[in-house]
């Protein structure tokens, strides 16, 4: 026979279980959730140059992109300025979920159109395109940027370069207001 004690006793340690077993599922899904869309799949951890080749997010970017982002960079250095990539190539899942991200963040796909692509229309998913940081290092690459052929291309995105090899000649084009009016990412 089991002792009343014994019997409050394992009641007053089952809230202690069930706490522990809720923190680790959540635990256990939060991981699962970074792994499925971590560093594989575009994340970049931070601190991440153009010149960190075992980033996917620097190392699937395109070969004629890469190479203008570490010449920039190469000569940015001689001026005190490292160049970061805070965002580069990302996978299709990655883009989704930003997509879904900035939909609940903005409210509607309209407003979310403003800064996050679709994953069939993204330049990032593409690897044609590459987010700068800090503010003072894209600030940099706004000013020199062209004779590189990089460029900004949304005015909302002070982060956001492309390349554009006639900048080299002829500087850069202007830039659409936000995402939502380049004709490139419109289905």
């Amino acid at each position: 026979m089991i002792s009343s004690e014994r019997v409050r006793t394992t009641a007053r340690r089952i809230p202690g279980l069930l706490v522990s077993v809720i923190r680790r599922v959540r635990s256990t899904l939060a991981a699962g959730r970074r792994g499925a869309l971590g560093k594989e799949h575009g994340a970049v951890p931070r601190g991440t140059t153009v010149f960190d080749d075992r980033v996917p997010g620097v190392a699937n970017l395109d070969p004629a992109l890469l190479a203008a982002l570490r010449k920039a960079a190469k000569d940015a250095a001689d001026d005190g300025v490292e160049l970061f990539v805070n965002s580069g190539w990302r996978s299709p899942e990655y883009q989704t979920k930003l997509r879904r991200d900035a939909v609940s963040k903005y409210g509607s796909e309209e407003e979310a159109a403003r800064w996050v692509a679709t994953p069939e229309r993204s330049i990032h998913v593409a690897g044609r395109a590459a987010d700068i940081g800090p503010p003072a290092s894209a600030a940099w690459l706004s000013q020199h940027g062209a004779r590189y052929g990089l460029c900004r291309i949304y005015r909302n995105e002070p982060w956001h370069y492309e390349l554009r090899p006639e900048a080299i000649e002829h500087g850069c084009p202007p830039m659409y207001p936000d995402p939502s009016h380049d004709p490139r990412l419109r289905d």
